[in-house]
């Protein structure tokens, strides 16, 4: 298996999101690998301004930590495989589900099609 050098976190200010970036920022310490933090502004996640979400993470990033923050609009899972691709990241962890409208499945159809359609490993964190 390669190294892990580069991390991809889709956050949108849920929970499942939250514990997802909790388990980058762990990943991407012990593997001294950067932290990519996406947010995809959409009709489902338009109230919550990115900064805040990335100012909230970032607290939590130890020093030595590479962050870096890249905000985009369309559709969630397809910028977050076109991020994945542009930045070469090594793999992608993402919650269980989002903000959507779906809250009661099992696995979100973003997640589901992430996993689906990926060409790097993809972590799938339960909040």
């Amino acid at each position: 298996m390669a190294a892990i050098q580069r991390i991809l976190v889709p956050v949108d200010g849920s929970v499942s999101s939250a514990k997802a970036a909790e388990e980058a920022i762990f990943y991407a310490d012990k593997c001294g690998a950067e932290l990519h933090l996406l947010y995809v502004a959409s009709e489902i996640q338009k109230d919550i301004p990115s900064s805040i979400i990335f100012d909230e993470i970032s607290k939590n990033v130890p020093a030595g930590v590479i962050v870096q923050t890249h905000e985009t609009a369309g559709n969630i899972a397809d910028e977050i495989l076109r991020t994945a691709d542009d930045f070469a990241v090594s793999m992608i962890i993402m919650g269980s589900r989002g903000l959507g409208i779906f809250k009661g499945a099992l696995i979100g159809s973003v997640s589901q099609q992430v996993v689906e359609r990926s060409k790097v490993p993809v972590m799938i964190v339960k909040a």
